[in-house]
């Protein structure tokens, strides 16, 4: 099912409620759900695209939020780099998936065994990869759990959407969500940070 069909403007409850189902389908899935039909294809091209949740996620090949979601064409606002990151570019995307697309939950996802974790807490990374282990190494502090730094990690990216985006009056003008998620690798489940 596409947002655009059944329930375009829900809230952010109703949003996570959605994720939430969504993963549990996928958790017992053998093939794919989500609308890719020409149907919807059609319908997001005339129609524009009308996204429930923003998912800023890593870049992990593994970890494709569409699928973990059960979410079709046009349901999904995903943003993705290698650790989950927030920057400028990131924080833009977001603004504009909130403004322009009315998306009323942002979901921050980090997920377990994390390539970008795990240079971060034993590797000495140069050229480009450090901005993201300096990004994250900020975040994690002195942390060498794997999990607890994927975490804190992900509060991190949260805070610094909450405190460059002007996120109380959305939440006040749109019913803004933002929260955290941590995506388990070893048996695709999405635990929610309530």
């Amino acid at each position: 099912m596409s947002c655009t069909k059944d329930k375009p403007g829900m809230t952010a409850e109703e949003a996570l409620e959605k994720l939430e189902n969504g993963n549990k389908k996928y958790m017992e899935a053998v093939t794919a759900y989500g609308d890719i039909s020409p149907q919807i294809r059609k319908n997001t091209y005339e129609h524009g695209q009308h996204p429930f949740a923003v998912i800023v996620t890593c870049s992990d090949s593994r970890v494709i939020p569409e699928s973990i979601f059960s979410a079709g064409i046009g349901e999904l606002f995903v943003i993705r780099i290698a650790g989950n990151v927030i920057d400028d570019h990131q924080l833009g995307s977001i603004e504009y998936a909130v403004e322009h697309l009315g998306c009323p939950l942002v979901v921050v996802m980090g997920h377990t065994y994390c390539g970008a974790i795990d240079a971060a807490i034993h590797h000495d990374p140069s050229g480009y990869i450090k901005y993201i282990t300096d990004e994250i190494r900020l975040a994690i502090g002195e942390e060498t759990d794997n999990l607890k730094a994927c975490c804190l990690n992900v509060e991190h990216s949260i805070h610094r959407i909450e405190s460059n985006l002007d996120i109380r009056r959305m939440e006040k003008e749109k019913g803004l969500k933002v929260m955290g998620a941590v995506y388990h690798i070893e048996d695709g489940r999405v635990e929610f940070q309530k």
